[in-house]
C-alpha cells in the first residue's frame, strides 16, 4: 500500500520559516518525481514546487521562487519543502504528490497524494 505522509506544518508569523517533510512508502521512491501543491478553501489546488527523481532539477511557482526550496533524500524516501520568508498568502493545506510522468506533468498525472498538512501564516 502506497502512503505519502506529510508533516511539519503549523502556525508561524510572517517572515518565519517552516520545513515540510513527506515520507513515502510502498513504492520505489527513486522512480518518482515529486511535487508540492497547496490549496485554500474554495480554491483550486495550485502547484508549488517539484523535484525530479535524481534532484538535478527543481521547478517552482513564481510566487515562491527564492523563498521555497524543494529537496529529497532517496535513501530516506522523503521529500522536503523548506519555506522561508513566509507570507500570509502562503496559508494553505500543503500536499505532496508522486508521479512517474517525466517532463511537464499536470496535476492529473500525479498518481499518489498525501493527506496534507496545514500551514498558517499570521500577519
Amino acid at each position: 500500500q502506497v502512503q505519502l505522509v506529510e508533516s511539519g506544518g503549523g502556525l508561524v508569523q510572517a517572515g518565519g520559516s517552516l520545513r515540510l517533510s513527506c515520507v513515502v512508502s510502498g513504492l520505489t521512491f527513486s522512480d518518482y518525481d515529486m511535487a508540492w501543491f497547496r490549496q485554500t478553501p474554495g480554491k483550486e489546488r495550485d502547484f508549488v514546487a517539484a523535484i525530479i527523481w535524481n534532484s538535478k532539477r527543481t521547478y517552482y511557482q513564481d510566487s515562491v521562487k527564492a523563498r521555497f526550496t524543494a529537496s529529497r533524500d532517496n535513501a530516506k524516501s522523503t521529500v522536503y519543502l523548506q519555506m522561508n520568508g513566509l507570507r500570509p498568502e502562503d496559508t494553505a493545506v500543503y500536499y505532496c504528490a508522486a508521479t512517474t510522468t517525466r517532463g511537464w506533468p499536470t496535476e492529473s498525472d500525479y498518481q499518489y497524494w498525501g493527506q496534507g498538512t496545514q500551514v498558517t501564516v499570521s500577519s
